[in-house]
């Protein structure tokens, strides 16, 4: 965009150097150098807005896309129905149903623990045959 051949720069250093002049013209580039970093540091944020604008334009078409493809793919593929929930077998007897604490009628699981039995003919854990107490 803006190309500076070393042969111009060099013009333009002995031309400051002459209506400058040697003493002054540290300051100058000291001055010229902080303008010319405020200005990298304008068009370096202009150009991050930019990017952010176009990414977020591309984000949205995408989001728009994946709408699209997932509508399309739900009207070729819909969901089966819900099934019937199963007959309880206890109410059919004349017991009363348990509690429904689901919305389609399936009761909540009921955790009972399972007892320990041991056989008949082998003394229960822990006791010994003909042990003293």
């Amino acid at each position: 965009m803006f190309d500076i051949a070393p042969t111009e720069l060099m013009l333009v250093a002995i031309v400051a150097l002459v209506v400058i002049g040697p003493k002054d013209l540290p300051k100058a580039m000291r001055v010229v150098g902080y303008w010319v970093g405020r200005a990298r540091g304008v068009a370096r944020q202009f150009r991050s807005g930019f990017d952010q604008m176009v990414r977020e334009a591309e984000l949205e078409e995408m989001e728009k896309r994946w709408a699209a493809e997932n509508e399309r793919i739900m009207r070729e593929h819909p969901a089966p129905p819900p099934a019937d929930p199963i007959p309880d077998a206890s109410a059919e007897a004349g017991h009363a149903a348990p509690p429904q604490d689901d919305p389609h009628g399936h009761a909540a699981p009921v955790m009972v623990e399972k007892p320990q039995v041991a056989p008949a003919d082998t003394p229960a854990p822990g006791k010994s045959e003909g042990a003293a107490s």
